[in-house]
C-alpha cells in the first residue's frame, strides 16, 4: 500500500468496476474519497459505508460528468465537505458500439461527451485549486483501444485517444505548479460490464495477452494509487498500460 494519509480524492464513475476498486484502494491507502455516480446510487452508498468503515471520510455525489455545470458544483461540494482536494481520478465512461457506417450522431456524441468532455470538465474544475495549492495528482483512465483502435468502437477509441492527448497537454500546463498528470490504459479487465460479453470475445482478448489472463480491477487500482503517491513524484505525462501484454 502507498501512503495517502491526509489526502482527499474524487473518483468519477466509482459506483462499479475499476472506479469502485480504485476508490476503495485509495481509502485503504489513507485517503478520504468522494464517490461519483450517475445511476447506481445503492452501490455508491454501499461503497461510502465501506470507506467509512476504514476510518476515512467519504460521500457519494450524483453527477452527470457530461454536464459541465454539474461537474463544477460537485468539485466545490467535495472541497467544502472534505476540506481539501489533492487527487482527481477521471474514470467515468460509457460504450455505444457500432460500425462507422451504422453509428448514429447520438452514439458518437454520447461517448465523446462522457468519455472525453467529462474528463476536460473535471480537470478544468480542479485546475485552479491545484494551481493555488501548488500540488495535485490527476490520473486519467484511457484504454489500449485508444492506442490501437478497435473494430466497432470508433467513438470509444477516438475518445480514449483524445484522453492521451489531453493528459500530455495538461501535464505540460500544470507541471510548473507541481501537479502530476498521467494516464492508465487498461486492457480487458474483469468487471461487471463483462457479464454480458460473449465467452468467445473474452477468450479472444485473453489470447491476445502474453500473460494468458485478464486483469482485475484491483490490479488497475494499485497502479492508479502509485501514480497518486510520492513514489511517483517524478512521473508526469505518461501512459501506463495495465493489460498483461495485450497491446504488444
Amino acid at each position: 500500500m502507498f501512503d495517502l494519509k491526509g489526502k482527499a480524492a474524487i473518483v468519477t464513475g466509482s459506483s462499479l468496476g475499476i472506479g469502485s476498486a480504485t476508490a476503495l484502494y485509495l481509502a485503504q491507502c489513507g485517503a478520504d474519497v468522494a464517490v461519483n455516480y450517475r445511476k447506481h446510487a445503492d452501490e455508491a452508498n454501499a461503497l461510502v459505508e465501506q470507506i467509512k468503515a476504514l476510518g476515512r471520510q467519504s460521500l457519494a455525489i450524483q453527477c452527470d460528468v457530461s454536464n459541465h455545470e454539474e461537474v463544477g458544483r460537485m468539485v466545490e461540494q467535495v472541497i467544502s465537505e472534505l476540506g481539501r482536494l489533492d487527487i482527481l481520478i477521471n474514470n467515468a465512461g460509457i460504450n455505444r458500439d457500432g460500425v462507422i457506417w451504422k453509428m448514429t450522431e447520438e452514439q458518437w456524441d454520447a461517448v465523446l461527451d462522457t468519455d472525453l468532455k467529462g474528463f476536460f470538465s473535471f480537470i478544468r474544475a480542479v485546475a485552479p485549486h491545484f494551481r493555488e495549492q501548488k500540488s495535485g495528482r490527476i490520473v486519467n483512465l484511457t484504454s489500449i483501444n485508444g492506442m490501437r483502435g478497435k473494430f466497432g468502437q470508433s467513438n470509444y477509441a477516438a475518445a480514449k485517444a483524445g484522453i492521451i492527448g489531453l493528459t500530455k497537454s495538461v501535464a505540460r500546463e500544470l507541471g510548473k505548479y507541481s501537479v502530476n498528470v498521467n494516464a492508465v490504459a487498461p486492457g480487458l479487465i474483469l468487471t461487471d460490464m463483462m457479464n454480458d460479453m460473449p465467452d468467445e470475445v473474452k477468450q479472444k482478448s485473453m489470447d491476445e495477452t502474453v500473460l494468458g489472463r485478464l486483469g482485475t480491477p484491483k490490479e488497475t487500482a494499485s497502479v492508479i494509487a502509485f501514480l497518486c503517491s510520492e513514489e511517483s513524484r517524478h512521473i508526469t505525462g505518461e501512459v501506463i498500460k495495465v493489460d498483461g501484454g495485450q497491446y504488444i
